[in-house]
């Protein structure tokens, strides 16, 4: 069946009203599994009926080398330990060392509070477990941010215990400075209402907010606190020390939803402030842009303003604004450029067009439209980390079809994904591309995994996905592309939950049941062009999930389920294998091949493989090389600069790409307005080309986009935000050039006339609103690309949730 929105279920439309600004996501250190209470989930039945098209190529391991995998494999079952979830945390790079939080909560219903936890050690990759509880004196720690590692290889870990708060003035931590070996316990002076976030450089800078909303930092990992701030909504560490907050003023209720914040920094760890701007809704910060949401005039839409250097200057971001009913969201975003998602107007639209930004995060040009941005706060979008330039997601179609399109080169065009080769269509199929399943799957459940590939990983792409004309919610199978994206393979037939070892030599998959225990793992040495089936234990397990050392060097794996332990009541097991043992050729330089990213596409050996100005060449694998990369093994590449093309240039601040051409025109209702760009107030001329570099893009030479003659100029209005206070102070000096450029045209006037010339021409630049267009990159319409017709508006979505007004912003 097709999938439309609807079928997501009722409780995956619930639509976020403001914006939201994510601060960060949890750390990739850390993975949660959760046990299913006994006699629920356990006993839904499996219900794909549809067949996939294509065969998978599977071959069980000799018996030779079934028996030396089993002498490696390693079993721990954790007896009488009833918790309800494991959480993972490694420990440093390389190290070896995990711990594992185990925890029973207390029903929602129940008159007892709290419940119980134990701590487990590993320092050989998961191959055995210690039960390490009597080093926290056996305190029960919180099981939704009760326990994190410091960044990079810092063996620092915090533990947090759950009190309750009506019963102590404080609560406790518990630090680590040896990976675990050893807890202190630490009273704090509050009771942290969040998790404790490291400075993402330097261990020793700890910052979390309490239950009363006050900032506490610690600047010598956790021993002593002070209180930074009080009435604190949110905040993000920037460049260096610097750290940014928003806070209400006092006496004020609600000042998040009504966009009262004022947004405050810090750069001395809190012995001194600057207010850097006032009435917002939220903030966030990523790629060194720092954005704020804001309601100008009361009542009034929301916009954003953005900074480049850390809050000393604010500058209008020329996107559509958004009412009550929409919200904005930066999906991606680097030092170079920033992906922005923008909501359609209306309420539950559940979609809205995604914008990408010039170098300086003002400028954005329309990227794609109906980009699906659903309930719950989900977007499919996703950066494919082996092949630059890459992302992929979803968009929802008039009639309510779900199409997944690709981009290789950072949003400039967009297409449906090809079909895979030893895949077949159905029969019903008009258009047959492949679809893949991003968050929305994953959160309504169809699919165990979102799609999964890794940096050191080149062109490795792992996700599940339909072929069709549309994206089905009927099978979920698992396809792998080995070129970021050009091209896939049907590899396994249903849900699986998968993961990448070795920098890529290896992959391994677990198929995902929910109502079927497994006893066997596959794996392959070639990309999931085949894989070999491993029976891993004789007493088979419910699978919870996969979790492997973070970075993709290990060969090890670890499978964590649970089953029926003597007394019949769920006992927790890990299972882990090393691999290492199996794949004992350490790869030679014959086992490698020279591979050129993102070529054999164009006819032109000259600019076959070019994307954002430069080729690069890898050093790969063969797939048909069954060896060891190694912990040692580092990408190696080479870079060569390409000359330019049309390519490399987006259409100008109020242009669009004309249909069919690579030709940028203004827009025709652009051409009776004044052509010069305003910001905050002040002059500024935009060089009107047409054409702008993409951010990021190194060609040289080569094709130069024509260029006009003149150079717009307008008379900027009174656009000063309420934003900043630093703002504030320049309305008086645009004011003033504002009446000296309106003199001076009308110096030019009959000397009879001059009054009254001289005041028209100041009610006109006063009154004078500024008229946005953006540029829009019209794609081809045929199968392999999107069309991207101009159309009306969209919504931002956010960073994470909040229950506050504009929490979500940053991704």
């Amino acid at each position: 069946m097709n999938w439309t929105l609807l079928a997501l279920g009722s409780a995956c439309l619930l639509v976020l009203g403001e914006d939201a600004f994510v601060h960060g996501k949890r750390s990739a250190r850390t993975v949660t599994f959760s046990r299913t209470p006994r006699g629920h989930s356990r006993h839904r039945r499996d219900t794909w009926t549809e067949q996939a098209h294509f065969t998978a190529c599977k071959s069980p391991l000799s018996p030779k080398d079934q028996a030396l995998l089993l002498s490696h494999t390693h079993e721990t079952g954790f007896h009488g330990d009833d918790g309800s979830s494991f959480t993972l945390t490694w420990v440093g790079d390389g190290t070896g060392v995990i711990l594992v939080l185990s925890t029973l909560s207390a029903p929602s219903d129940s008159f007892y509070e709290g419940g119980s936890s134990r701590l487990y050690r590993s320092e050989d990759y998961g191959k055995s477990f210690h039960d390490v509880s009597h080093a926290i004196n056996n305190t029960y720690i919180k099981s939704d941010f009760g326990i994190s590692a410091g960044p990079g290889n810092p063996q620092q870990v915090i533990l947090t215990a759950n009190l309750p708060f009506t019963e102590s003035p404080g609560g406790v931590i518990f630090t680590s400075m040896d990976a675990g070996v050893t807890f202190r316990s630490v009273q704090l002076p509050f009771h942290p209402a969040q998790a404790i976030q490291f400075h993402y450089q330097d261990p020793q800078y700890l910052v979390v907010i309490s239950i009363d909303d006050g900032l506490w930092l610690s600047e010598d990992f956790g021993n002593s606190w002070s209180k930074v701030h009080e009435g604190v909504h949110t905040f993000t560490w920037g460049s260096g020390i610097t750290l940014f907050f928003s806070s209400s003023p006092k006496g004020t209720v609600e000042a998040a939803r009504r966009g009262e914040l004022i947004l405050r920094r810090t750069q001395d760890v809190g012995k001194t402030f600057t207010t850097i701007a006032k009435n917002i809704f939220s903030f966030g910060f990523i790629g060194g842009f720092l954005f704020t949401s804001v309601m100008e005039k009361l009542g009034s839409p929301r916009v954003i303003y953005v900074s480049s250097d850390q809050g000393d200057h604010f500058r209008k971001a020329q996107l559509p604004s958004v009412t009550t009913e929409q919200f904005y969201s930066v999906l991606d975003g680097d030092e170079d450029m920033i992906f922005m998602h923008v909501d359609n107007p209306g309420e539950d639209t559940y979609f809205g067009t995604i914008y990408t930004s010039d170098d300086r995060g003002i400028l954005y040009s329309k990227s794609l439209e109906r980009h699906l941005f659903g309930g719950e706060g989900k977007s499919d979008f996703t950066n494919v980390t082996s092949l630059r330039g890459v992302y992929l997601t979803n968009i929802l179609e008039e009639d309510g079809r779900i199409r997944s399109v690709i981009t290789f080169d950072r949003g400039g065009r967009w297409r449906f994904l090809k079909k895979p080769e030893n895949v077949d269509c159905p029969e019903t199929s008009k258009k047959c591309n492949l679809h893949i399943h991003g968050e929305h799957s994953h959160f309504s459940g169809i699919t165990p995994m979102l799609p999964l590939s890794e940096p050191t990983a080149i062109g490795l792409v792992i996700a599940h996905g339909s072929v069709g004309d549309s994206i089905s919610a009927a099978r979920p199978d698992v396809y792998v592309s080995g070129d970021g994206g050009y091209t896939w393979w049907g590899t396994l037939r249903g849900p699986h939950h998968y993961s990448i070892l070795d920098s890529g030599g290896l992959i391994v998959a677990v198929e995902a049941h929910r109502d079927r225990q497994i006893n066997s793992i596959k794996f392959s040495t070639d990309e999931g062009q085949c894989w070999n089936v491993f029976n891993f234990t004789d007493h088979p397990i419910f699978l919870a999930g996969l979790a492997s050392e973070p970075g993709t060097k290990t060969m090890n794996i670890s499978i964590f389920g649970y089953r029926p332990d003597d007394d019949d009541q769920p006992m927790w097991v890990a299972v882990t294998i090393d691999f290492e043992h199996l794949l004992t050729k350490e790869c030679g330089e014959e086992d490698y091949v020279q591979w050129l990213a993102h070529s054999g596409y164009d006819s032109d050996p000259e600019t076959d493989g070019c994307l954002m100005g430069y080729k690069e060449m890898f050093r790969r694998l063969k797939k048909l090389s069954a060896c060891r990369n190694g912990r040692g093994y580092v990408v190696s590449r080479q870079q060569r600069p390409c000359p330019c093309t049309r390519e490399d240039y987006m259409c100008e601040y109020g242009f669009y790409r004309h249909e069919n051409t690579s030709e940028c025109l203004l827009q025709p209702d652009f051409l009776n307005q004044t052509k010069d760009f305003c910001l905050n107030g002040e002059l500024e001329d935009l060089q009107n080309t047409g054409y702008r570099k993409i951010p990021g893009d190194k060609c040289e030479g080569g094709v130069r986009p024509p260029r006009q003659e003149d150079v717009f100029k307008k008379l900027c209005g009174n656009e000063t935000s309420p934003t900043s206070s630093n703002l504030d102070a320049k309305r008086s000096s645009g004011m003033l050039v504002l009446i000296v450029v309106c003199a001076c045209v009308g110096v030019i006037g009959l000397v009879i006339t001059s009054a009254l010339i001289i005041t028209s021409k100041r009610i006109n630049c006063r009154e004078r609103s500024p008229a946005y267009h953006f540029s829009v990159l019209q794609l081809q319409d045929d199968d392999l690309c999107v069309s991207n017709e101009n159309s009306p508006n969209g919504k931002l979505n956010g960073f994470q949730v909040q229950e506050d007004s504009d929490d979500d912003l940053i991704e």
